[in-house]
């Protein structure tokens, strides 16, 4: 059992993603027991390191392109004994969940097929002691240091617009687009002190062109937009991006709204590896395990993400290709004939 063979196994399975199913699918000179795989997966150690040195070369790098932050759970909510499963907030549920954490970063140039993810870490502070912000910056900064990545302009969510991490993306001479929480208290002038978001008046040209603010514990200005959608709904968005200097900057709303839908790219990520690859489907209970299936789904879905440029299609039409000579075939010649037919 390899690598290679159990990555191709997540993009060929229909939909169980088990040891036993994949062992039982084996032939002749391939052919192995359950216990190959598994014990495939308990002694490999594939790192994030492992994902890194196959995308590399795929990157087009520039100072025009981004780096996208943002965490997931891989939904383990019937799983009682596997290792790294904790209780976790997850978005997409909008509570808390039973879940294996992981903390993703993407590269993308803003196109739609040109995002990579280039480094993932998993959730695992009672391994590690570490917080998802912490995470966050030896990331961001393995980066900008050891992957010397030139992109200049940083993305995610108001879970990880800590004080912290902003003042390290702005002493990297970096850009970040961010979005604040409505309980976030900012300063338009000393004499004013500080106020909640939902305080702030608004005319319309300051909508457009933002305001000019001090964010509290923060040692330097950005620039406060106040993004409303057509449902009404309002997000407060921030960044560093021409902050200092002229009350009214050249940045406007379209272009952080313009930034937030880049930021949506990393969403796609996270539903293509838990739809294509089983990212939340391994049953193996040892935390080396579950890590090295979670190594194989990112390659996996590399691999699919190559393929489906090479041919010009989606993810989801590049997997589906696989089962479309199949269907033919059992078209032609059904395996299992309709009963009462004939």
């Amino acid at each position: 059992m390899n690598k290679q063979q159990y990555i191709e196994y997540l993009i060929a399975t229909p939909d169980n993603y088990t040891c036993t199913n994949l062992a039982e699918h084996l032939e002749g000179e391939q052919s192995v027991s359950h216990d190959a795989v598994s014990d495939y997966l308990r002694r490999e150690r594939l790192t994030p390191r492992t994902l890194w040195e196959v995308v590399a070369p795929l990157l087009a790098d520039s100072p025009e392109a981004y780096l996208i932050f943002d965490d997931s759970v891989q939904d383990k909510r019937y799983s009682e004994k596997i290792e790294l499963v904790r209780l976790q907030y997850s978005g997409a549920e909008h509570g808390l969940v039973r879940g294996i954490g992981t903390i993703n970063l993407v590269h993308t140039t803003g196109q739609a097929s040109e995002f990579f993810p280039v480094d993932y870490r998993i959730y695992d502070p009672d391994a590690d002691g570490k917080t998802k912000n912490e995470h966050f910056r030896e990331m961001f900064l393995r980066a900008v240091a050891d992957k010397r990545l030139t992109a200049r302009t940083v993305l995610f969510d108001s879970w990880y617009a800590s004080v912290e991490n902003l003042k390290l993306i702005h002493r990297a001479d970096r850009f970040f687009v961010t979005t604040l929480k409505s309980n976030r208290l900012v300063s338009l002038s000393k004499e004013g002190g500080y106020v909640h978001l939902p305080d702030i008046a608004w005319s319309a040209d300051s909508v457009r062109h933002g305001i000019l603010v001090k964010l509290k514990e923060l040692p330097f200005h950005v620039r406060l937009f106040k993004l409303v959608a057509t449902n009404g709904d309002i997000e407060w968005g921030i960044t560093n991006r021409e902050a200092e200097g002229d009350a009214q900057g050249s940045i406007t709303s379209d272009d952080v709204q313009e930034a937030n839908a880049v930021r949506w790219q990393i969403e796609q990520l996270h539903r293509e590896l838990k739809q294509l690859t089983g990212s939340e489907k391994c049953q193996c209970r040892k935390a080396r395990s579950q890590r090295n299936h979670l190594a194989c789904c990112y390659l996996a879905w590399l691999t699919l993400r190559v393929q489906a440029r090479k041919i010009n299609q989606t993810l989801y039409q590049a997997r589906a290709n696989l089962f479309r000579e199949f269907l033919r075939n059992e078209l032609r010649n059904p395996t299992i004939k309709a009963f009462g037919c004939a």
